[in-house]
């Protein structure tokens, strides 16, 4: 009994002194992370770190409402991006233990209408591929990010026009793409959405009660933080909310650090929360393992014991100073995220940013990492702020300096308004290219620019960013022609790992009554041999050539008409005295003159 109260009054003794020693390296914390925040310009963020089944850390430092001054705290929502992207393909390692899915099946299984761009990609991509980044497609973010749809389907039938750059499991290349179709698997599966799937596997059983995946539900939560952008001069201006629309399992979460936390703190317990298994600890294992080599993830001379780069489902896997460390990042506008998890430590940390791009939550978790794990702090803070300063002077640099490849005293080949029409991609979307005041302009599903001209049929196209000109990082725009002179497309540089992505284009359709299409109808010789009719249905002009279909035409103006269906193709009208008395028929293998023949 004697032995049993000392132990007991011992510990009485002892917790004390060690619980001040554990507030005051957290005291000591709250200054680091504070100067980190300043530093590296960022409004506000939010941390916590976990240890084995607890929360031992969680602050906000800086505002959520720069404006008004209104203080992050841990609770604070903010877009976590593509640190989504674990819950989606754990929605997969559940349906796995329930033997609804394999993962060595072909994804046409679970969505039958799915097509790839070859056939190679159709019969032997499979579900595991999509997971790890495999696939041999690059990014074409730009298809999803421009022009946005909130319909699977229409995302679907995209994927069918997305070119690879590689084979099969050769390189690794991270593809938002393929982490939509996981979703979509999931839903097929289940018969609800991704995020029911989400909600009901993982967020309602770990009490992420205010986690959410849209803007509207974002915005009603009283704690939530806007996002930010900084640019390198230090000024900040807010951005809108980003909606991912049909694209969320790639990044669509709002979340904040203290709900996270319990997601970190599932991992780090094999799947399991409060003793209850949420993820299969067979799929947990599998996940934190790699299944694709990302780079050589060689270690550098500044940090010999940070290396390997490597991918499992969802995860970056690397060694960090000889810790197994899972990671993944999320960037979405105005917002910026880290998620880790140190399995063989027990260790788990959670940083959200509302700041665009920001490299603070890389910094913060080093940071934390180094103390938690009892390691030679290095200085992460001093490496970011250096490198903000190189890209400050290489940015001033590339100001100063004229546009070496720009060949000067060019024109375009065509006046600006045979420029407008639609420009389509069918694995992208449409662009609406017009002539206001001398400037084209360009809108796609989402977002807008100008065009700049640069030389010949190239031209800068400026987006319009968030409300500003984004000058530097224009796209370079080619302007083709067809074999009759007529401007038949565009080549966009939207995708940097394959050549630029061909939008063909369709003449702007000018409004013009039924009574004045009328006045082309009629019967015309073509060469005083070949009799073709003109004549409208439905409202609209066609072309009938004995032995061949009818052609809807388009009129473009002045007496002009484009084929609906054939590239190259036009009709020009010759008028005289009011009367329509001919028609050219402009093609690639030359033009035929018909006289329209008088009427008996």
């Amino acid at each position: 009994m004697r032995k049993i109260l000392l132990l007991l009054l011992f510990s009485f003794i002892i917790s004390p002194s060690f619980s001040q020693k554990k507030s005051d390296v957290f005291k000591a914390l709250d200054t680091e992370l504070e100067n980190a925040r300043v530093a590296l310009k960022a409004p506000g963020f939010a941390i916590a770190i976990v240890q084995k089944d607890q929360i031992v850390y969680a602050k906000g430092f800086g505002y959520k409402d720069l404006e008004n001054q209104i203080p992050v705290t841990e609770n604070t929502l903010f877009a976590i991006g593509s640190t989504s992207k674990a819950f989606t393909s754990a929605v997969l390692g559940v349906l796995r233990n329930e033997e609804k899915i394999g993962f060595d099946e072909r994804p046409g299984k679970y969505i039958p209408e799915l097509r790839f761009a070859e056939p190679w990609m159709n019969e032997q991509i499979i579900v595991k591929d999509l997971m790890a980044h495999r696939t041999g497609l690059p990014r074409h973010d730009f298809a999803w990010f421009m022009f946005p749809s909130d319909s699977k389907e229409e995302l679907i039938k995209r994927i069918a026009h997305h070119e690879p750059f590689t084979g099969l499991r050769q390189r690794w290349y991270y593809n938002n793409w393929m982490f939509f179709l996981q979703g979509e698997i999931g839903a097929r599966l289940t018969g609800k959405s991704w995020e029911e799937n989400v909600q009901e596997f993982f967020f309602d059983k770990l009490g992420m009660t205010r986690s959410n995946f849209t803007i509207s539900d974002l915005e009603k939560d009283a704690d939530k933080s806007f996002g930010y952008s900084v640019d390198l001069e230090g000024e900040t201006t807010r951005m809108d909310y980003y909606d991912i629309a049909a694209m969320g399992p790639a990044g669509a979460i709002n979340s904040s650090v203290t709900e996270m936390s319990n997601w970190l703190i599932t991992w780090i317990n094999g799947g399991k929360f409060k003793g209850e298994e949420i993820i299969p600890i067979g799929y947990v294992k599998e996940a934190m393992s790699s299944h694709m080599v990302v780079s050589d993830g060689s270690p550098t001379k500044e940090h010999p014991d940070a290396h390997f780069s490597n991918y499992g489902y969802g995860w970056f896997l690397s060694s960090y100073r000889g810790h197994y460390r899972a990671e993944h990042g999320g960037n979405i506008d105005g917002f910026s995220a880290s998620a880790s998890f140190f399995p063989t430590d027990s260790l788990g940390i959670m940083v959200l940013t509302n700041q665009n791009g920001s490299s603070l939550p890389g910094v913060v978790r080093n940071m934390v990492a180094d103390r938690m794990l009892n390691l030679e702090p290095s200085d992460w803070l001093g490496e970011a702020v250096k490198r903000l300063e190189e890209a400050k002077e290489a940015q001033a640099k590339a100001k100063s300096q004229t546009d070496s490849t720009k060949i000067t005293n060019t024109r375009p080949s065509h006046n600006l308004i045979e420029y407008i029409g639609s420009y389509n991609h069918h694995g992208y979307g449409t662009m609406e290219v017009e002539l206001k005041n001398d400037t084209l302009f360009v809108q796609t599903g989402l977002l807008g620019g100008f065009l700049e001209h640069k030389h010949y049929d190239v031209f800068d196209m400026i987006l319009i960013y968030q409300g500003k000109p984004n000058r530097e990082n224009p796209f370079k725009f080619q302007f083709v022609s067809n074999l009759t002179g007529d401007i038949s497309g565009l080549q966009a540089a939207f995708e940097p790992a394959l050549d630029p992505i061909e939008f063909k284009r369709t003449p702007k359709e000018v409004a013009i009554s039924v009574e004045e299409l009328k006045k082309y109808e009629g019967a015309y010789l073509l060469m005083g041999v070949q009799e073709v009719k003109i004549y409208v249905k439905e409202d609209k002009l066609f072309v009938f050539v004995p032995g061949q279909t009818e052609y809807e035409q388009i009129p473009v103006g002045n007496h002009e008409f484009s084929f609906k269906a054939l590239d190259g193709f036009k009709l020009k009208f010759e008028e005289k005295d009011g009367e329509i008395i001919a028609v050219s028929f402009i093609q690639p293998n030359g033009t035929f003159r018909g006289e329209r023949k008088k009427e008996e």
